[in-house]
C-alpha cells in the first residue's frame, strides 16, 4: 500500500490546487475555526454545515466564549445538527484549554487528543491544518478512497484497519503540506469518490492508478461488517397548549437527546380516547383534541415511530400532583429563541409557528 500511495501523492496535491471548494473554514485556518469546523462535520454534510458555522462563530467567536457559554445558548446554535454530545465536548474542552493553555489551542497532537471530544481523526486535522504538523486525519472519505485505490480487503471500521491506513498515510505525507494533503484526500472522497452511488472516476486524479476501478469493482469497496438493524420505539407526542402557551420539557442531562427541550409523550401509540384519558390524569381539561400526521426519526441505533395530537386545554398552570410538575409554559416565540428542541420534533413544530435550527439556519 505504501509505494502505490506514494507514487500518488504529487496528482493528488495537483489537482487539489485546482479543485479545492471555497469554504469558510479554509479561508482563515485559525486553530479554533478549524476545530469548530471539524467537530461540526463529523456525518454533517458540508452544506448543512455552513450557515450553522457562521452563526456559531459569529455567537462564540473565541475559546473563552465558548467556554462561558450557557449550556441552553450553546444547544440553541447546535440545533438541527444533530449528534449534540458534540456540543458538549466542544464546551467541556474549551474549559480544559483555558485552564491549561491560557486559552490557546495547544500546537500538539498528544496534547489534542487528549481533550474532550477529540480522536485521531480530528486532532490530526487541527495539528496538520492549523499547525502544518505531519499527521494523518483519517475519516468516513479517506478510508474510502484508500480502499478503493488498493483493493484494501479488511473491515474499514475496524480499529486495526483504521490504525493502519493511519501509519501508511504518515510515511507518505508530504511534511511541507501536511494539511493539504489530509484535505485533498477528505476532498476527493466527499466530491468524487463518493460514498452513495458510483463514483465519479473521470473526474479522480487517481482513475488510471486505481485498483478497483481497473477491475471495474469500485461498488465492492470498502469493505465493511453490517451493521445492526435499529431498535424500533413507539411514542404518541402531546402537542398540550392553552390559548398562548405550549408545554414542553427539559430531557434529563444524561442519555439521548440530553438537556435538549421536548413536548411531553407517553409510551407507545395511543388512540385519541387514551389522549384525553391521558391528559385529564395530568389535571387538565382537554376542549378538543386533534390527530396531526405520523413523525419518524432516525438515530444511529434506533428509529423513532410517532403519533401526535394537539390538545386544547382551558388553562396550562402547574399541576405538583399530576407527576409532570416540571413542564415549562412556553411561547412560540420563547421556543424559537430560548429553548433547544431536537429535530426529532420538527414534525410537530411546525403546527406551533416555530422553526427549528436546521430551518431557521437552512441557506435558500
Amino acid at each position: 500500500m505504501k509505494n502505490a500511495l506514494k507514487d500518488l501523492v504529487p496528482s493528488l496535491l495537483e489537482w487539489y490546487d485546482k479543485h479545492a471548494r471555497i469554504l469558510p473554514w479554509r479561508e482563515q485556518p485559525a486553530p479554533y475555526r478549524v476545530w469548530v469546523s471539524e467537530i461540526m462535520l463529523q456525518q454533517t454534510r458540508v452544506e448543512a454545515v455552513k450557515p450553522y458555522y457562521e452563526r456559531f462563530m459569529a455567537a462564540l467567536p473565541d475559546i473563552k466564549s465558548l467556554s462561558e457559554v450557557e449550556d441552553d445558548r450553546l444547544l440553541k446554535l447546535w440545533e438541527g445538527l444533530g449528534y449534540y454530545n458534540r456540543a458538549r465536548n466542544l464546551k467541556k474542552a474549551a474549559a480544559v484549554i483555558m485552564e491549561q493553555y491560557g486559552g490557546e489551542m495547544p500546537a500538539s497532537y498528544e496534547q489534542l487528543l487528549a481533550l474532550p471530544g477529540i480522536g485521531s481523526y480530528t486532532a490530526g486535522a487541527i495539528a496538520s491544518i492549523a499547525f502544518g504538523l505531519p499527521y494523518p486525519a483519517v475519516d468516513g472519505n479517506v478510508l474510502r478512497v484508500i480502499a478503493r485505490v488498493c483493493c484494501y480487503a479488511k473491515d474499514v471500521l475496524s480499529l486495526s484497519a483504521k490504525r493502519e491506513m493511519e501509519q501508511q498515510i504518515s510515511e507518505v505525507m508530504p511534511e511541507e503540506r501536511a494539511g493539504a494533503f489530509n484535505q485533498a484526500l477528505m476532498e476527493l472522497g466527499a466530491t468524487v469518490c463518493v460514498p452513495n452511488g458510483a463514483p465519479h472516476c473521470a473526474e479522480c486524479p487517481w482513475e488510471s492508478r486505481c485498483r478497483a476501478h481497473e477491475s471495474g469493482e469500485e461498488l465492492s469497496y470498502p469493505v465493511k461488517k453490517p451493521k445492526k438493524k435499529r431498535t424500533i420505539e413507539e411514542y404518541t407526542i402531546l402537542i398540550l397548549q392553552d390559548e398562548d402557551q405550549t408545554a414542553i420539557r427539559k430531557r434529563p442531562d444524561k442519555g439521548l437527546l440530553a438537556g435538549m427541550y421536548e413536548f411531553p409523550w407517553v409510551e407507545g401509540i395511543r388512540t385519541k380516547e387514551e389522549v384525553i384519558r391521558i391528559v385529564k390524569e395530568m389535571g387538565y381539561a382537554p376542549v378538543y383534541v386533534r390527530e396531526l400526521e405520523r413523525g419518524r426519526h432516525i438515530f444511529t441505533h434506533k428509529e423513532w415511530y410517532m403519533a401526535g395530537f394537539a390538545v386544547r386545554v382551558d388553562e396550562l398552570t402547574p399541576k405538583p400532583d399530576s407527576g409532570d410538575a416540571h413542564l415549562l409554559f412556553a411561547r412560540a416565540g420563547e421556543t424559537e429563541e430560548k429553548y433547544p428542541m431536537p429535530a426529532a420534533f420538527c414534525v410537530y413544530t411546525k403546527y406551533l409557528n416555530i422553526r427549528l435550527g436546521s430551518e431557521r439556519f437552512s441557506e435558500p
